[in-house]
């Protein structure tokens, strides 16, 4: 490990990078900052770039500051969803379309956006179908966060694979995913939540290229360290982050707190 002082605290892990920011605004600039860059290098290069987008509180910030950066060639971008509920209405507040759609794809003029269905009558078929979608745009930048419990998407401990045979898939939530979505205010309690989700696998997030981690919060302190130093398993599917070749963590102190 490795660190150096700068306008934030800069450490690295095995191949995974981690910035360090003072408040969770800065944390989501830094990202955001990243992000503009990689989607600029990248459309110069290409006629259509494929990037997964996550959800959630991690997000906010990140989103909020992208999506005000000028020149970034969103008329190049073909968007996709990294996770969503089945059976949730799209009216809900904890939806993610809508909660994409708010905070991304009204505001920028994207070239396509693929939302999940999770409402769709054959919730297999819609994993097959977003599956080929996906393998045809070949996603080159995925911006996401990390769960309480260390999930990716929504692949909880129970159902990480590292070796996944399939891309996208439909996954029971843990008890402890579904209590952070209720404390982070997306439902009154867990009871609320959908037992059943439609997720992108471990396999499919980490062909990605380019993975830009938002993590801010004290609630996310636990899952950090464990992220460092825990052993890579799927007991804390994020520790495999710990191996990807271009993965960097965009965090606020509170959730940086307990890494040595």
């Amino acid at each position: 490990m490795s660190i150096a002082n700068r306008e934030g605290k800069f450490l690295k892990l095995g191949t995974l990078k981690l910035e360090i920011y003072p408040t969770r605004e800065a944390a989501g600039v830094a990202a955001a900052q990243a992000a503009a860059k990689a989607l600029t290098e990248l459309g110069a290069a290409r006629e259509s770039v494929g990037v997964i987008f996550a959800t959630g509180a991690s997000q906010i910030e990140t989103l909020r500051a992208l999506t005000r950066i000028s020149q970034v060639p969103w008329d190049r971008v073909h968007g996709f969803h990294m996770d969503d509920y089945i059976g949730l209405s799209v009216d809900h507040p904890a939806s993610f379309s809508a909660y994409l759609r708010e905070k991304l794809t009204r505001l920028v003029p994207m070239k396509e956006f693929l939302e999940i269905d999770g409402n769709a009558p054959d919730p297999e078929q819609t994993c097959r179908d977003y599956a080929k979608a996906l393998r045809a745009a070949d996603p080159q930048l995925c911006l996401l966060g990390i769960g309480e419990n260390g999930h990716l998407a929504f692949n909880d401990p129970e159902e990480a694979n590292f070796n996944d045979p399939e891309d996208v898939k439909i996954v029971h939530l843990d008890q402890v995913c579904r209590e952070q979505q209720a404390a982070e205010g997306w439902f009154k309690t867990s009871a609320e939540i959908p037992a059943r989700a439609i997720t992108l696998t471990m396999p499919c997030l980490f062909r990605v290229p380019k993975l830009i981690i938002s993590v801010s919060g004290k609630r996310k302190a636990h899952v950090m360290r464990r992220t460092q130093q825990d052993p890579i398993s799927t007991a804390c599917p994020s520790t495999i982050l710990r191996t990807h070749p271009d993965a960097t963590v965009y965090l606020d102190e509170d959730a940086a707190a307990e890494l040595l």
